[in-house]
């Protein structure tokens, strides 16, 4: 049992680390799943074609709508000037005075509405650099302000939000998007007002050191003082269109869930129970609608780009959706191994309770893959029906289920080898050594916060 147990724990352990050193998951992913499966006695081949490439096929089939028309609305809302159009105003509005909370802001802003993580650092940049130099905040502050708006409470828990770790959930537990909406805001404001006073504390003390922007940066934006952006209330409309759509899909008087009849999707389309489909239909329809919106606010900046725009959106979407595809495939066959059993029985033996067990299973996935949907993709093939059995047993909703794997999947992702990290200090010209220890605050911060919540709700449930 002991060498079935390092045959996992060897198979994980070299993924994380290729992942660290950039090499690809979906080359990587399928050989370190295959030496487990050797190392276990598992028969090689059928491990690989009918676990492995089943499952991970499975979860594209599900997901990379959402995937691909994510990514084509940031590229889009980058495009035509809206995504930069609403940083500046924010940034403009707020001033120099309140430089963190204005970069915060405004990535909080363009994530919630939809718009993807990367995008987001992209547009926010120019600006906070702009506005940290002027009140001589050090640059070194910038990437943990960005992480802070965008890598966090946005993402996966505030009620509502489009980005895909909101939307993962739906899938295991018959949930949407709007999950357990109180403690998804109490638990934004926590790591809101956390993370604001954090930062501020790091400036007030590289004040009173002396320490001001910096001199000799790498990667300065040039910011065109004379350019012209978009109305900002034109800007955000395909953000609102988003998030209202989302809603009257997923909840409201226009819900799929009642389209069409359920016999027919159980005789022709083999779909059990549509609450675990609809929220994705739901989210389909709404970046759809979004998606057309953002072109026509600015046609004629969009069409001269936008076969360009789209290819690298769809293939962003494509690398995005096989690398956790590739993770997924990776946990199913890990959870046909004999020590796997052992593994299992330890984080559910973490605590008796099943939304604790469930935070402490993604957060520990999330942080060994370096990805948010990775992670918790593994912990909700490999452990989520059996969660859901125990917490209708104990009379727990599948919302905080939701809720509690969808927040901790964004917490201790953000280890260094985290693909979002290591962007982020590349489009900020940083190193891990000058910003990196701001982000893991947050991630630390945001970790803390998951189980406090996840605690609070086994005490009061």
């Amino acid at each position: 049992m002991v060498i079935e147990v390092l045959a996992i724990l060897v198979s994980l352990g070299l993924l994380m680390f290729f992942a660290y050193r950039g090499y690809p998951v979906i080359v990587f992913a399928p050989i370190f799943t295959l030496l487990a499966a050797v190392l276990s006695g598992l028969a090689l081949l059928p491990s690989y074609t009918e676990t492995f490439m089943t499952n991970a096929a499975n979860y594209v089939k599900s997901f990379f709508p959402v995937f691909l028309l994510g990514a084509i609305f940031g590229k889009v809302m980058e495009m035509n000037g809206a995504a930069a159009s609403i940083a500046q105003s924010i940034v403009k509005a707020l001033g120099s005075n309140r430089a963190i909370l204005a970069v915060v802001l405004a990535c909080s802003i363009l994530t919630y509405g939809g718009v993807s993580l990367f995008v987001v650092a992209f547009a926010v940049y120019p600006f906070a650099a702009a506005i940290f130099r002027e009140a001589n905040i050090p640059k070194r502050l910038i990437p943990g302000a960005i992480a802070l708006g965008a890598f966090t409470y946005t993402m996966d828990a505030l009620p509502g939000s489009p980005q895909i770790q909101n939307i993962i959930p739906t899938n295991y537990f018959g949930t949407d998007a709007y999950a357990a909406p109180l403690v998804g805001i109490i638990g934004a404001i926590m790591v809101f007002c956390g993370g604001i006073f954090w930062l501020e504390r790091r400036r007030k003390q590289a004040a009173a050191a002396g320490e001001g922007y910096g001199e000799g940066h790498i990667n300065e934006p040039e910011l065109n003082r004379d350019q012209t952006y978009m109305n900002i209330w034109l800007a955000v409309l395909p953000l609102a269109l988003v998030l209202v759509s989302n809603y009257l899909f997923s909840r409201g008087f226009l819900t799929v869930e009642t389209w069409y009849d359920p016999q027919l999707l159980k005789d022709s389309f083999k779909i059990d129970k549509v609450k675990n489909v609809a929220s994705s239909w739901a989210l389909i329809i709404a970046l759809s609608i979004g998606i057309l919106a953002a072109v026509l606010i600015n046609l004629n900046q969009v069409k001269t780009k936008l076969a360009s725009g789209l290819t690298a959106a769809a293939m962003g979407a494509l690398l995005a959706i096989f690398n956790t595809a590739s993770e997924v495939g990776f946990g199913n066959v890990v959870k046909t191994l004999p020590g796997f059993k052992l593994i299992q029985d330890w984080i559910l033996g973490a605590s008796s309770h099943p939304l604790v067990s469930e935070a402490v299973a993604v957060n520990v996935l999330a942080g060994i893959t370096g990805s948010a949907s990775g992670g918790m993709s593994i912990a909700l093939e490999v452990m989520g029906k059996q969660y859901l059995e125990l917490a209708q047993a104990a009379g727990i909703s599948p919302e905080l289920l939701h809720r509690i794997a969808s927040m901790a999947s964004g917490g201790m992702d953000t280890l260094p080898h985290n693909g979002a990290v290591i962007t982020l200090l590349a489009i900020t010209g940083l190193t891990h050594r000058q910003s990196y220890k701001d982000i893991f605050a947050i991630t630390v911060l945001k970790t803390l916060t998951v189980f406090i919540l996840a605690i609070a709700a086994s005490l009061f449930v």
